[in-house]
């Protein structure tokens, strides 16, 4: 780790928000280091850039690859992308609990999680609940500092289509206008937003715990 700067480490570089989190780490002067953890290498070549490939089922084995003080999760998928219920509470709960565990091990101080709106251990949907359950057994671990953002429908080009998340999307940004108060989180995000908000509370030292949709935009706006 440089003496002249932070380590990150991010989980999930190659999805909607990680891409963008990437992106924003390896550009802020915090950063001396951002080393990302993937399942097939990837082509760039920064200097504080580097790279491990991992096998995602064996975790453990990468734990003396960790070193870095903030450690940004953003993993996941859908039921229909992973083909069960099963695979999809193995990425979305199982896999940042194991990046935590290792964080926890190796002394690194704020760790930063994806989740999702609504998350909630009681919830009848099944999603959520994995999101909630993902939440609360990463917090009983008692690592220094964390933070779960729960971002609304995400804007922003995806690798692979999701039609379905396309239309609400476009339903999401017809309707924003009239979701106010309360109702604000359920607007639309960019996934940058996201993005920003996270390396924002890492580099600011933020309060940790939850931050809601609508908090992640404030945040996002201070980042700019």
């Amino acid at each position: 780790m440089s003496s002249n700067g932070r380590s990150a480490l991010l989980v999930g570089a190659t999805g909607l928000v990680g891409s963008r989190l990437l992106t924003r780490l390896l550009a802020h002067p915090a950063y001396a280091r951002v080393t990302v953890w993937v399942r097939r290498p990837v082509t760039l070549q920064i200097h504080k850039f580097a790279q491990e490939v991992v096998d995602f089922e064996r975790l453990q084995e990468c734990a003396g690859k960790l070193d870095a003080q903030d450690v940004f999760v953003a993993l996941g998928t859908t039921i229909k992308v992973a083909g069960s219920q099963a695979a999809f509470r193995r990425v979305d709960h199982d896999f940042p609990f194991e990046v935590a565990r290792i964080a926890l091990q190796r002394g690194a101080q704020r760790f930063l999680a994806v989740s999702a709106l609504g998350a909630d251990t009681r919830s009848r949907v099944f999603y959520s609940r994995v999101k909630g359950e993902m939440e609360a057994d990463i917090r009983a671990l008692g690592l220094p500092k964390v933070w779960f953002f729960r971002p609304s429908l995400l804007a922003g080009e995806r690798q692979e289509p999701r039609p379905g998340e396309g239309a609400a999307l476009m339903f999401g940004k017809l309707i924003a206008p009239l979701l106010l108060g309360p109702l604000r989180k359920y607007r639309p995000i960019a996934a940058d937003a996201v993005a920003a908000a996270m390396v924002y509370c890492a580099v600011n030292d933020a309060a940790p715990g939850v931050v809601e949709s609508d908090q992640i935009a404030k945040l996002a706006a201070l980042a700019r």
